[in-house]
């Protein structure tokens, strides 16, 4: 991440969190001013009550001395009445703003940033290096939630102000209230939701009744004081249609027992927050580290389809209140797509599948689609970053040539030939096989890999 991006997002955070001090500090001055209205007004009732209960006689020095009073109070009191009524018009205005900034920020964080750092980690399930910035996006999330919370409080103390003034809310601009309190929730809503992630990936190949683990976190755990009472987590599995089954149900409640397509064991396990020595913050987080795929409900196979082309997911599910249970959250984060294999024959096609999946997978698209066909130079480039990743050292501009022409069979094909822009498809790169061979380019290439990083890693390291 660049450090400007870090730096600019910091300085909007430190912005929005001096504005909503000193909303809070004028607030606090328009509750003060207000219990002295609500002072004068009773003040106002009680002369009036000893006016007209006949106890001064009229146009006495003493009816008037009092009268003279009331009317003074009561000039004080319209007066308090209209300055408040513009303070809190004011203060309203600028929390419409705020929260204008607010969401303008929260969709930086979440809609950029944050999924910015799952892209990657998507990719470097093909090798790509990998900065991890999640503790950065955590500070952020932690930032935005206090805000937010904030404000909401805020909101609330200016309700309590109009109340305590009797004012008609279509009589002012004060019935923006309800709808900036509402505009707050849903941002609430989407921070939660969104910052409930999978730190650490299941493995994108699994094999059944083989241990595997990953590990989730929630990254406003700490500062809506989850931790006090530690959500549970459970892990299923979830197939193709299910994942567009849940896309398509968006943030409505759902039915757990409506998404799963297998039996995962040791799939359930209580979060727990953590702090590291020089940690400002402590994280609240899951490691699931014993969790096994014992059994896989399958869809029909189409066409030319083998069990390695069928995607599935690890779907992580909680359930937790915040604010003594004013808001009751369903979060779910599923995992990127797993292919469940039970022979390890199955596995170079397994790779295959991932690897397509990982690389040319649009973000944001409808689960599980990949394109049919992709440049060859796209192609090219992932190639290396597996195999740099697995043997060390990356292919030459001539190895990816070679590649080029074995992937597209040319008998003869010269170095200076340009394949880039050549499209290859998902059936030339691991269904059909090699001329005059049983094997496919992608079973070649694993082969290669595999041989070169079991047997000739040192050689391969030294050129």
């Amino acid at each position: 991440m660049a450090n400007d991006v870090v730096y600019q997002i910091q300085q909007q955070l430190n912005l929005l969190k001096k504005s909503t001090q000193e909303c809070g500090v004028e607030i606090e001055k328009t509750r003060q001013m207000q219990e002295h209205h609500s002072i004068n007004f009773y003040k106002h009732h009680q002369i009036s009550v000893q006016l007209d209960n006949g106890q001064f006689q009229e146009h006495s020095q003493e009816y008037i001395r009092w009268k003279e009073w009331r009317d003074k109070v009561a000039t004080e009191l319209r007066q308090s009445f209209n300055n408040l009524k513009l303070q809190t018009s004011t203060l309203a205005n600028r929390h419409l703003d705020m929260i204008k900034q607010i969401k303008e920020l929260q969709y930086r964080v979440l809609d950029q940033e944050l999924n910015k750092w799952k892209r990657e980690q998507q990719l470097s399930g093909n090798g790509q290096p990998f900065t991890n910035n999640l503790d950065t996006i955590q500070k952020w999330c932690e930032d935005l939630a206090e805000i937010i919370w904030l404000n909401r409080q805020q909101i609330r103390q200016l309700e309590m102000i109009q109340e305590g003034l009797n004012i008609p809310s279509q009589e002012s601009s004060m019935n923006i209230l309800p709808e900036l309190s509402d505009g707050l929730n849903l941002l609430l809503d989407s921070l939660v939701k969104s910052s409930f992630v999978i730190e650490k990936q299941p493995p994108q190949v699994l094999k059944t009744n083989t241990r595997f683990s990953a590990t989730i976190r929630l990254l406003v755990g700490t500062k809506l004081n989850v931790h006090m009472s530690p959500p549970v987590v459970t892990a299923s599995i979830i197939s193709e249609s299910q994942a567009n089954s849940l896309l398509r149900a968006g943030h409505t409640k759902k039915n757990r027992s409506e998404y799963s397509s297998g039996d995962i064991v040791n799939n359930k396990q209580t979060m727990e927050y953590h702090q590291s020595f020089g940690q400002a913050t402590g994280q609240l987080s899951v490691s699931f580290r014993n969790m096994s795929l014992k059994k896989i409900k399958r869809a029909e196979k189409k066409g030319t389809e083998s069990v390695m082309d069928e995607k599935f997911a690890l779907l992580f599910w909680s359930e937790f209140s915040i604010g003594n249970g004013e808001f009751h959250y369903q979060v779910c984060a599923p995992s990127l797509p797993v292919v469940v294999i039970v022979h390890g024959n199955q596995e170079p096609h397994a790779w295959a599948t991932i690897l397509w999946d990982n690389a040319f997978a649009e973000w944001g698209r409808q689960p599980f689609i990949v394109p049919e066909k992709v440049p060859w130079l796209q192609v090219a480039n992932t190639l290396n970053m597996k195999f740099k990743a697995s043997c060390g050292r990356g292919l030459t501009e001539e190895n990816l040539k070679f590649l080029a022409g074995k992937a597209f069979s040319f008998r003869n094909l010269g170095y200076n030939s340009d394949c880039s822009n050549l499209m290859i498809t998902w059936s030339q790169f691991c269904k059909e096989p090699l001329p005059d061979r049983s094997f496919t380019f992608w079973e070649w290439f694993y082969a290669v890999m595999k041989l070169t990083k079991e047997d000739l890693r040192g050689m391969w390291m030294d050129g």
